[in-house]
């Protein structure tokens, strides 16, 4: 993924908008809404690394937590081949399809998988 800012282990998007004609992006991972803006690339970087600076005082200076909480549980939705398939090999290797799908996601983060 090439359209992301990385700062303090924060994840920023980058977008950007021909009408208005600026770069603006959001950071992901927490529970508040923090977007940033500039004019241009340096602008955007610099911004960025502010609002999230901006970010984590305020939370310090409120005592609350900065990050979002993962309960480690979600729902996923895919189609009904796919499902199969994955509870065959599931069953092939003798494991659950939930051992099966946190192996697929292990192995993806380990190889940082593009999305792309």
């Amino acid at each position: 993924m090439d359209n992301y800012l990385s700062y303090k282990g924060y994840i920023g998007t980058v977008n950007f908008s021909a009408e208005d004609e600026v770069f603006y992006g959001k950071v992901h991972g927490i529970n508040d809404l923090v977007t940033f803006e500039g004019d241009s690339v340096k602008e955007l970087k610099e911004e960025f690394q502010s609002s999230v600076d901006d970010y984590l005082e305020t939370c310090n200076e409120s005592g609350k937590v900065p990050n979002k909480i993962f309960k480690g549980s979600f729902n996923i939705r895919i189609s009904t081949e796919m499902h199969r398939k994955a509870v065959l090999i599931a069953n092939k290797n003798q494991i659950s399809l939930n051992d099966f799908v946190k192996k697929a996601i292990s192995n993806a983060i380990f190889n940082d998988a593009s999305l792309d």
